[in-house]
């Protein structure tokens, strides 16, 4: 398999789970199953008006990738970059399109009148999708926050769900560069650490390494972070409950219900380490009491890394909101990453729409 089907595999998967868990983020799984049947919900329901509707997590995952290119862009171009800054202004790029304007926006101290780059012009991009109030609430703040000066105490599962890409670009520390990009909207350890795990997971993944070595590679760097109790329990848990076997819902919900970072994270590595192929994690993952949006994305993800695109069911691929531009996103950073299609002068990647800012 090569590197561009994960890339687009861990992209479209992480929005296939979040197309699948959106119509039943909020139900009990009595209410699921009482609504689907005994196996609970085993395909796309209605959201936002439509099959296939991705939310916030997804928009706010293609502006990680938005913000990895032109990141790659300064740093190639000048030689320096502090990528988690430039995360920092590709999120506050997608606060504008949810209608709320940054109190202290980056791009005015660039000189810009208005947020540049081609994704803030996507239209679809600017519907209110349950965008969580953790990362609104930081993001017009300003100042941007890191670990070591936290916006808040939010341990919410907000930031796992966006880092994903981190650990496609293969360019910086993952766990780090994970942790730092959570850190700007989510100041608890139990908020940002899993994503610097998953990040490095995914990275892991895409070198082709099975689920479980790269969750002992993600765990290397996560077991030598301060404050890290609530994250190794998570990963501690989900494999206890996977070596058990027969993993169901109802075992799913002894890890709790998903709406921290770090027990949404428990949750979808349970449910991928139990699952067979791409359909049976992200459907394990949503049927739950909690939030089944973030644990889909999250398996959605995984697995996607894994088994790439192939893996992921064609009727699902077909029906999903935004796939062309998801797809679009996926070549982009495949081809900033390997240095294909870059200029001559300074080998950066389309700076029209990626300028490195």
């Amino acid at each position: 398999m090569d590197d561009y089907s994960r890339i687009r595999g861990c992209l479209l998967g992480g929005a296939v789970g979040n197309a699948l868990g959106a119509p039943i983020e909020r139900e009990s799984l009595a209410a699921i199953r009482a609504r689907f049947g005994a196996e609970g919900l085993t395909d796309y329901a209605p959201a936002y008006g439509r099959l296939g509707a991705i939310t916030a997590d997804t928009q706010m995952t293609l502006f990680t990738v938005e913000g990895l290119i032109r990141a790659m862009n300064r740093g190639r171009a000048r030689g320096i970059c502090g990528p988690s800054g430039v995360l920092w202004h590709a999120y506050q790029r997608w606060l504008a399109t949810q209608g709320v304007s940054p109190r202290e926006p980056m791009w005015k101290s660039f000189g810009q009148p208005r947020p540049d780059g081609w994704l803030i012009d996507v239209e679809e991009l600017h519907r209110r999708r349950g965008p969580g109030a953790s990362c609104l609430k930081a993001l017009f703040a300003g100042g941007f926050p890191n670990i070591n000066h936290p916006v808040n105490d939010s341990k919410g599962c907000g930031a796992v769900t966006r880092v994903a890409p981190i650990g496609l670009s293969g360019t910086w520390n993952a766990f780090e560069l994970g942790c730092e990009a959570a850190a700007t909207t989510h100041g608890h350890p139990a908020g940002y650490q899993p994503a610097g795990f998953l990040a490095a997971l995914v990275q892991a993944l895409g070198e082709g390494a099975t689920l479980e070595a790269a969750i002992d590679a993600a765990l290397a760097p996560l077991s030598k972070a301060p404050r890290n109790e609530e994250t190794m329990a998570a990963v501690r848990d989900a494999r206890a409950l996977a070596a058990r076997g027969g993993v169901s819902p109802e075992g799913l919900e002894t890890l709790g219900d998903g709406w921290t970072g770090d027990r949404a994270l428990a949750i979808a590595l349970a449910a991928s380490l139990a699952a067979r192929d791409f359909r049976g994690a992200v459907l394990l993952a949503v049927n739950h009491s909690g939030d089944s949006n973030a644990a889909g994305v999250l398996a959605g993800q995984i697995w996607g890394a894994m088994a790439g695109v192939e893996g992921i069911p064609a009727t699902w691929l077909e029906r999903l909101e935004l796939r062309g531009l998801i797809e679009t996103l996926a070549e982009d950073l495949y081809k900033a990453v390997n240095e294909l299609e870059t200029s001559e002068e300074d080998g950066t990647y389309d700076w029209d729409r990626y300028p490195g800012c």
